[in-house]
């Protein structure tokens, strides 16, 4: 059974000589099986989308990861190879989103690339290649073929006291896995860190006095839902908050 109804951006992919619109697979089954909620893909198109006409019809919004990254230009920076790739659709859809989403109180989940939307959307910048940076461990994804070593849980974040978080996952220390090469720079004014890894990355956020659930995670929970607390929970909190939205009073939401 589905609790609500939540907006996933999608990406644009080129294959079979056709353009398409798609969201990664893990994520849509993390969302039903994990928050018990029905995804519906939201098209990145060239042109503006009704942001509130998406946001009249749905209980939450998860912000998905991606092979692509958020393009430098929308913090302020010159773009180089290491940026790469690039998804400028997705990146203006989702940009839109996000901030309307905050503003309406409506549940937002962020995973990956879309912590770094988060981040970005509402003022801060991104570092790439922060492997390369002094003090900081290699983030990026194991050279392997095999998915679970990929997405292997493989080091541990220590959540801040108090956080909103921690009401989720308890204080202290947990494991998580590791896929990005880029990462927060300059956090954005709105957000507050999470939790943060060993080597100081922010590996997750939350928006700062915002009206209903908005959290953003550096780490992949939607590969291991069903088999891993951490990404239980964090799915299982967003779908309650999910259905929290959905059940209120609707004179609450005018």
């Amino acid at each position: 059974m589905h609790h609500g109804i939540v907006a996933i951006p999608a990406d644009i992919r080129a294959f079979d000589g056709y353009t398409w619109h798609a969201a990664p697979d893990q994520y849509i089954r993390a969302a039903v099986n994990g928050s018990g909620v029905l995804p519906l893909v939201v098209p990145a198109l060239e042109d503006d989308t009704d942001i509130d006409m998406v946001l009249d019809r749905v209980d939450g919004v998860l912000i998905s990861g991606s092979r692509t990254n958020v393009h430098p230009s929308l913090y302020g920076e010159t773009e180089t190879e290491s940026h790469g790739p690039f998804d400028p659709a997705r990146d203006r859809l989702t940009m839109a989103l996000i901030r309307r989403t905050i503003e309406r109180g409506i549940p937002l989940l962020a995973i990956c690339r879309g912590i770094q939307e988060l981040n970005v959307a509402l003022g801060g910048s991104l570092a790439t290649e922060i492997q390369e940076l002094p003090g900081r461990m290699d983030h990026r994804k194991p050279q392997t073929e095999n998915w679970d070593e990929a997405f292997a849980i493989r080091h541990s974040i220590k959540v801040k006291e108090g956080s909103c978080l921690a009401a989720i996952l308890g204080n202290g220390e947990v494991q998580v896995n590791s896929l990005h090469r880029q990462a927060i720079s300059s956090l954005a004014p709105r957000l507050a860190v999470e939790a943060v890894a060993e080597d100081g990355t922010i590996e997750a956020v939350s928006v700062i006095d915002a009206p209903g659930f908005a959290i953003g995670v550096q780490w992949h929970p939607e590969y291991w839902v069903g088999s891993d607390d951490v990404s239980d929970r964090i799915f299982g909190a967003f779908g309650q908050a999910v259905r929290e939205h959905r059940q209120r009073p609707a004179e609450a939401a005018e």
